[in-house]
């Protein structure tokens, strides 16, 4: 593989130079987990010598800390996206962080602050413009509410409760009469 040129374009650029430089990139971009960087690195055709040395290196100055990473990710997701405890899961794996140090990154995620969360999701997507009074139009937003806590990853059995929950409650808060029965809810 030819040797890249460096910024100046005078003088070639090592391999190790290029793949300390891409890493420092993607840190000042935005944390990053060691998988990750690792990809990065691969896409940008580093020999896995270079890779394996260069990571290593950066953690050994915990410039990369997977654990750290974990944490703030969580803690970013649960408060901006209020994503549920297994969509998150889901999506460190996806960056590399799983087994223990995805499960002790997820302890700060209780299920009352996932309870909370789904609570505060459903009420900010119900709407004075909603006829809760009809049994057709309560069912389908409903049933909305449930499959947009669905897709943020909220078990479906918390999913059900907390929008019937806030559904009487807004409806009541309203004045809409109150039904009895929900076929599909019930």
């Amino acid at each position: 593989m030819p040797e890249k040129r460096g910024r100046a374009g005078k003088e070639p650029e090592s391999e190790f130079t290029r793949a300390k430089n891409i890493v420092l990139n993607q840190l000042a971009a935005s944390p990053k987990s060691r998988a990750m960087l690792e990809k990065k690195l691969v896409e940008k055709e580093i020999s896995a010598e270079v890779i394996e040395d260069i990571l290593n290196r950066f953690e050994a100055v915990n410039l990369i800390n997977d654990a750290e990473f974990a944490d703030m990710y969580v803690r970013t997701r649960m408060n901006v996206k209020k994503l549920s405890r297994s969509a998150i899961r889901r999506e460190l794996k996806t960056k590399g962080v799983e087994g223990k140090l995805a499960e002790i990154a997820l302890e700060q995620r209780t299920e009352e602050d996932e309870r909370a969360d789904a609570h505060e999701l459903v009420r900010k997507k119900l709407r004075p413009s909603m006829n809760l009074g009809d049994r057709a139009e309560k069912e389908k937003v409903m049933r909305r509410l449930v499959a947009m806590l669905g897709r943020k990853g909220y078990p479906a059995g918390l999913a059900f409760s907390v929008v019937r929950e806030e559904v009487e409650s807004y409806a009541q808060e309203m004045g809409m009469p109150a039904q009895d029965s929900y076929s599909y809810y019930d």
